[in-house]
C-alpha cells in the first residue's frame, strides 16, 4: 500500500491508456455512482464520482489512493472506503475545488493514511 493518497496503488490493477470514465464506483458497503471525469496526473491522481440519487446528485472527489482494485472487464472500480466516510467528505464542487490546492490539502488529509485524517490506520 501506498502513504501517498493521490497515486494508485500497485495492487490496484490500474491500467494504463484505459479511459475510466463512466465505470461504475463501487463502496465497501455499495454502489455510489460512476466516474464522470479522472486524472492520472502523476501525484494528483483522482476520479471524480457522480453519486445520482445515492447523495442528490452531487460529485464527490476520491483520491487514486482510496482505489483498491479496478475491474476493466466489468467496467468497475472498488474504493475502500464506506458511502458514509464518503458521504462525510469534504464537500466538493467542480468549479471551485478541482483546481484548489487547499482542497487538495484538505482532501488529503481526510483520505490519507497520516497523522490528522480520520483514516490513520490504513484503508478499512
Amino acid at each position: 500500500m501506498t502513504d501517498d493518497v493521490w497515486g494508485y496503488r500497485e495492487t490496484s490493477g490500474r491500467p494504463e491508456g484505459i479511459d475510466l470514465t463512466g465505470f461504475k464506483v463501487e463502496a465497501a458497503d455499495g454502489a455510489i455512482g460512476k466516474v464522470d471525469k479522472h486524472s492520472d496526473e502523476a501525484g494528483s491522481a483522482y476520479i471524480v464520482v457522480d453519486t445520482g440519487p445515492w447523495i442528490f446528485g452531487k460529485e464527490v472527489l476520491l483520491p487514486a489512493g482510496t482505489v483498491s482494485r479496478i475491474d476493466v472487464e466489468d467496467e468497475r472500480i472498488y474504493v475502500d472506503r464506506t458511502k458514509e466516510q464518503i458521504k462525510n467528505a469534504p464537500e466538493f464542487h467542480r468549479e471551485k475545488h478541482l483546481q484548489d490546492p487547499g482542497y487538495r490539502g484538505d482532501i488529503g488529509t481526510y483520505y490519507g493514511y497520516g497523522v490528522g485524517g480520520p483514516f490513520g490506520a490504513g484503508p478499512v
